[in-house]
C-alpha cells in the first residue's frame, strides 16, 4: 500500500499558528518556533542599528542599501522571514505594496538560538543558496560569534568567523567597522 503524499503548507496555514509562535514554510514544510528570546531580539536590533544609517540612510557611509527587520520573503512557494535583510537599491528600486517580498535579498543574517541554530543552518543556508543570495552572516549571541559567507553557486563560502572583541569589516558592508561586542552589550 502506497503511503499517501504529504501536504505541502500554504501561507493559510501560518494563521492558524499560536501567536506565541512565528511560523515559516521552507521546502513546502511549516516550520513553528517560539518568538526569539530577548538576547537574539537584542543582537538584531544593535546590527540593525550598526547598519541601517551608513547603508540605508548614507549617513557616514555609501548608502545604496534597503535594511530591514524580519521581512517576509515568498520565493519558490515557500515563507522565509530572515531576521534581517538588504537588498541594494538598483535592485529592489521600490518597496513592493504587498506585505511580502518576490525578489530575494542580497545580504541575509539570521541571529542563532538553540531553537533555531539547526534549523538556519540545516534548511534555510541551502534555501537562501538556492534563491541566490549573496552574502549571509551567522551570529550566535551565545558563543559571541558572527560567521560572514559570500555564495559561490550553489554553496556557501565561509570568509571570517568574528569573535571576542573583533572589529568586524567584511562583504557586503565592508564600508564601515564596527566592534563586534556591540551585538550583545547593554
Amino acid at each position: 500500500m502506497a503511503t499517501p503524499a504529504a501536504k505541502l503548507a500554504t501561507y493559510e496555514d501560518l494563521w492558524d499558528l499560536p501567536e506565541n509562535m512565528q511560523g515559516q514554510i521552507i521546502n513546502g514544510e511549516l516550520i513553528a518556533l517560539p518568538r526569539p528570546a530577548p538576547k537574539h531580539a537584542l543582537a538584531a536590533s544593535h546590527l540593525g542599528g550598526e547598519l541601517f544609517n551608513p547603508f540605508d540612510k548614507g549617513n557616514n557611509g555609501p548608502g545604496g542599501w534597503i535594511i530591514l527587520d524580519k521581512p517576509e520573503l515568498h520565493l519558490l512557494g515557500d515563507v522565509v522571514i530572515p531576521d534581517l535583510a538588504g537588498w541594494k537599491k538598483p535592485r529592489l528600486p521600490q518597496l513592493p505594496d504587498t506585505a511580502y517580498f518576490e525578489r530575494a535579498p542580497d545580504w541575509v543574517c539570521e541571529i542563532l538560538s538553540p531553537s533555531t541554530a539547526r534549523l538556519d543552518r540545516k534548511s534555510k543556508m541551502p534555501w537562501y543558496a538556492q534563491v541566490e543570495v549573496e552574502h549571509l552572516w551567522l551570529i550566535d549571541p551565545d558563543q559571541q560569534t558572527l560567521e560572514a559567507y559570500q555564495r559561490q553557486e550553489q554553496q556557501w563560502l565561509l570568509l571570517h568567523t568574528y569573535a571576542a572583541d573583533d572589529k568586524v569589516s567584511i562583504a557586503p558592508f565592508e564600508a564601515i567597522s564596527f566592534d563586534l561586542p556591540v551585538l550583545w552589550n547593554i
